[in-house]
């Protein structure tokens, strides 16, 4: 017993005895982009990454759309023995199983149904119809039993065995068709997701359905706001309250409109009931400006004390308390940064988009790690960076208690990234990636009607980054080895491999040879 002790403490039972999982969007419900299971990877081996392998799909792009985050189990139990399953979805309603040991796909499925009557415009970036939402994966149940719910294009929410494919339970409605649902999150056995931009008449509002209930009821709490397009749905908290971003829109207390800022709503009896909120104080130049609240919360403990941080096109982030969202009045947060970009104001290619992280080192320092588009703000200045940032970066700030009070402390900015992305952290390594991305969205010829085509051939190639966590150094850059770009896609981390899938359907596992 010694002996199996000690060589799991070196990493060599977990190198074997996979059982790390990924299981969600963000990898938790709190949505802090945080592997804490991870032992192959570290600071000191991260530099040798290579590609393991690459797996092209036949899933057709819709838009800029293509592939999800994969979803990583490590050990589930199939007719072959034991796998490593890498659940990916693809916009244009396929879902895929690969095993990554080997990278080839074990089963696939592709959810059929009759053409919807209604969808995005013919190049609209925003709508682009499919499967847009990620999928939750389940715990076990009591036969080892991993199930995968997965919500198709149609609005239909599906029960899938990971290990074969199989649904042994009908679908149920959940959405409306084309209606750009945003990645599912499951506390318990409610399955939350959120919707945006009204695609194909869809209303922008939380969801929610119990899947142990026996009829089913969906349930939904609408903010009359714009769409709630944070990129992972919403977080969940300790008491199982989901918190989503409320995009552009008014906010008026009378009329019960939350637009530009955070809402929060909880699932109690058979209704999803409105729980807490915060506006932004300056709710009505982020409107004037398009510069909403469109980034998906994390959630985490600090020294015993849930809290949430958010962020904004504007490029501020926000510290909150879950138990009371900004305060009294609503507009009060714990602490409000400077500024970290988006010093021009613009509201396409630069700010904070997406998603946040959040870890905790041994030395119980809490860390926020925050993604931004476009050149850092003249202003803010770090205490450690690494060159000058033009077209994004990653930035860390420490959650500090000064003077009695809580604020975000920088700490460090990375190098430039290409539209630095949602980043993950596992031990001790934050994995970051620039996608490459054409984000334009006004042009002089044609304003604000928005073109893929356009911006599928103006975009470039995706760039992953591993970075020291506490330092910001870049220890190890792909440079040219990913051929295409990524539109709301995100990182996987498990057991030694990180995952990233490609607007040409192309999936990346990215590890240690023989590892």
């Amino acid at each position: 017993m010694r002996t199996l002790t000690a060589l799991c403490a070196f990493g060599v039972c977990c190198a074997v005895m996979v059982g790390a999982d990924w299981p969600t969007d963000g990898g938790n419900p709190q949505r802090t982009n945080w592997q804490r299971d991870e032992t192959i990877l570290r600071t000191d081996n991260v530099g040798n990454l290579k590609i393991l392998w690459k797996l092209k799909f036949d899933n057709a792009p819709r838009q800029m759309h293509s592939l999800l985050p994969p979803l990583i189990i490590g050990q589930v139990r199939t007719a072959a023995g034991m796998k490593q399953i890498a659940l990916v979805a693809g916009v244009s309603d396929n879902l895929y199983a690969v095993d990554v040991d080997k990278g080839e796909v074990l089963w696939k499925k592709h959810f059929e149904y009759p053409p919807p009557a209604r969808s995005g415009g013919a190049t609209d970036p925003l709508c682009p119809g499919g499967l847009t939402a990620t999928p939750v994966i389940g715990p076990a149940d009591a036969a080892g039993n991993r199930t995968a719910y997965v919500l198709a294009g149609d609005g239909k929410l599906h029960f899938v065995n990971l290990a074969t494919g199989d649904e042994p339970a009908a679908p149920v409605q959940f959405g409306y068709p084309n209606g750009k649902s945003y990645a599912l999150n499951l506390w318990g056995s409610v399955v939350f997701t959120t919707t945006s931009q009204g695609c194909a008449g869809n209303p922008n509002q939380i969801w929610a359905i119990d899947v142990s209930d026996p009829l089913k009821k969906v349930m939904t709490f609408n903010p009359k706001s714009g769409g709630l397009w944070g990129r992972t749905g919403a977080a969940i908290d300790s008491t199982g309250i989901a918190w989503a971003p409320t995009g552009d829109g008014t906010y008026d207390l009378p009329t019960q409109r939350y637009g530009n800022g955070l809402v929060g709503a909880r699932v109690e009896g058979n209704e999803l009931k409105f729980k807490d909120y915060y506006i932004p104080s300056n709710w009505a130049f982020l409107l004037k400006k398009d510069l909403d609240m469109q980034v998906t919360p994390a959630i985490f403990d600090y020294k015993g004390r849930e809290l949430m941080v958010v962020g904004s096109k504007e490029c501020r982030v926000y510290l909150l308390d879950p138990k009371n969202a900004g305060g009294a009045d609503h507009q009060t947060p714990l602490y409000r940064t400077q500024q970290l970009c988006n010093e021009e104001l613009n509201f396409a290619g630069t700010g904070i988009w997406g998603g946040m992280a959040s870890w905790e080192d041994s030395k119980g320092t809490r860390w926020v790690l925050v993604p931004f588009w476009g050149p850092s703000h003249s202003e803010f200045k770090p205490p450690v960076s690494y060159g000058p940032v033009r077209r994004g970066a990653i930035v860390a700030l420490k959650v500090e208690t000064v003077n009695g009070k809580l604020q975000l402390t920088p700490a460090w900015m990375s190098q430039d990234m290409d539209h630095a992305e949602p980043p993950v952290v596992a031990n001790g390594v934050v994995y970051a990636y620039g996608s490459g991305e054409d984000t334009t969205q006004a042009y002089p010829d044609r304003g604000l009607l928005d073109s893929s085509p356009l911006r599928i051939k103006a975009s470039r190639h995706a760039t992953l980054f591993a970075l020291d966590a506490e330092s910001g150094k870049t220890l190890y850059s792909s440079g040219d080895q990913i051929t295409s770009f990524v539109h709301f896609g995100g990182l996987s981390i498990a057991n030694g491999r990180v995952y990233l899938g490609t607007f040409d359907s192309t999936l990346y596992s990215f590890g240690l040879p023989g590892k």
